[in-house]
């Protein structure tokens, strides 16, 4: 008999890194209960003002592949192949992720986290919702719940928390002893707004790319949708001059978009009535540690919320739960040892990609359209090409390659910083880079 099947596992929280794990941990044998504060979204369909679509690459189809949904999802996903930059003036200028056949894709929040809760139940994961974690008691791994009825507590062998950024699980973390918390506000905010498809169910601008409007200080993004649809999402700061606080109005919209996006205005017929009636939400990053209590443990955005400007905090939460069932395989289950290991080992590429997300912010809404910027990324290409295992672009490091750490690409990407920005200092740069001494840029990364 299989000795983890004795052992029930309550896991707090069934958006997607929830859902991922419930499915890992089945499958080694567990007992598995998800308690869900929410009603199920495949009969209640809530999104409640985040974003719908996500960036999946390759870190998140790593640990789809490990629990056979990968293919799946990335059939359900529209590939996007690089940044399409819109000029103020309507231009546009695509500038690829990576090399010919790199991508990320564009998929459906719901869609992803439906699937992933329905396989889990298939494989014999149960499911509770519209149950609340008031909190838990780490001496006696209970948990209190509270629902319609009243309140009641249950114990488990374990309890695993990836009830997302305001976790209820982490709450009780707080309130012990030598724990570390905080949380860091940027001062943009987000509104989701809608491009249709065409009369004729069409795409009405490149569905293949991921859009961007930068603007200096704030941007609008848009994603594909499989119904030939747009998410639009506009990042701007709760106050100042440019902000939501200066928007109160249809006719100041109006304004703002004819003057700073006038080529979408045509593809958004409903953006006043979706400005209006979408919520606007902010943006955290959060970060704590333990992530361990006696037999309990944090995971996803619960131990490391992130902003959304690298496209990781989903493919991060699902590298989490393929690191977690990878260490309960070398320890053979050993929870005392593999729960410790995995916070250690995490918490800095959580640290790390918090920080590359803050950073590629900067790049996505100031530099993408500037010149100089996108020549250091032609200089960056044509190094990556020449030395394919010595020069790999950041992005690229962190997108693209599922066996570099978090923390390492940070830190080779500080490196080939340094180095770039010597670069871009040479004064004919722009008419010369083609003749540079590439394999002497490439050498200097062997110096500490």
């Amino acid at each position: 008999m299989n000795t983890n099947s004795q052992k029930h596992i309550a896991i707090v929280g069934a958006g997607l890194v929830g859902s991922l794990l419930s499915i890992y941990l089945v499958k080694r044998g567990y007992k598995v209960s998800v308690f869900e504060r929410r009603p199920d979204m495949r009969k209640h369909l809530i999104e409640g003002g985040r974003s719908i679509n996500m960036a999946l690459s390759n870190r998140g189809i790593r640990a789809l592949n490990e629990v056979g949904l990968g293919t799946l999802l990335k059939e359900n996903a529209i590939p996007m192949h690089g940044r399409m930059v819109h000029s103020p003036e309507g231009k546009t200028q695509l500038q690829p992720y990576g090399v010919a056949g790199q991508y990320i894709n564009s998929i459906s929040r719901s869609g992803l986290n439906m699937v992933l809760m329905t396989e889990a139940e298939k494989q014999g994961v149960d499911f509770t919702f519209d149950l609340r974690c008031t909190s838990v008691d780490f001496t006696k791994t209970e948990i209190t719940f509270q629902q319609f009825s009243g309140t009641y507590h249950k114990q488990f062998d374990l309890i695993i928390g990836t009830d997302g950024a305001f976790s209820a699980v982490r709450t009780s973390m707080q309130m012990t002893d030598r724990f570390d918390y905080s949380q860091y506000f940027i001062e943009h905010g987000y509104k989701e707004l809608r491009i249709p498809a065409s009369d004729a169910g069409e795409f009405l601008i490149e569905p293949n790319a991921l859009h961007i409007w930068p603007r200096d200080s704030f941007m609008l993004i848009a994603l594909p949708n499989l119904d030939h649809s747009f998410t639009a999402t506009l990042f701007l700061p709760f106050e100042g001059q440019h902000s939501f606080e200066s928007l109160k109005t249809p006719e100041s919209v109006h304004q703002f978009f004819k003057k700073y996006f006038p080529d979408v205005m045509p593809v958004m017929p409903t953006l006043l009535e979706d400005f209006r009636d979408n919520p606007t939400a902010s943006l955290v990053t959060l970060k704590c540690f333990p992530w361990c209590k006696n037999k309990t443990m944090i995971m996803g955005d619960a131990a490391h919320g992130i902003v959304p400007f690298f496209g990781q905090g989903m493919n991060a939460g699902f590298e989490d739960c393929r690191i977690l069932n990878q260490l309960l395989d070398l320890n053979h289950d050993n929870w005392e040892v593999a729960m410790p290991e995995f916070e250690y080992l995490r918490k800095p590429d959580t640290d790390a990609i918090a920080q590359l997300a803050l950073d590629n912010f900067i790049e996505m809404r100031d530099l993408v359209a500037d010149e100089d910027f996108v020549l250091r990324k032609k200089i960056e290409a044509k190094l990556h090409e020449l030395y394919p295992n010595q020069w790999i672009p950041l992005y690229s490091m962190v997108t693209f390659n599922d066996t570099i750490r978090y923390s390492e690409a940070w830190a080779v990407g500080q490196k080939q910083k340094k180095i770039m920005d010597e670069v871009m200092k040479q004064p004919d740069i722009k008419t010369t880079w083609q003749a540079m001494n590439f394999e002497q840029l490439v050498r200097q990364m062997d110096h500490p």
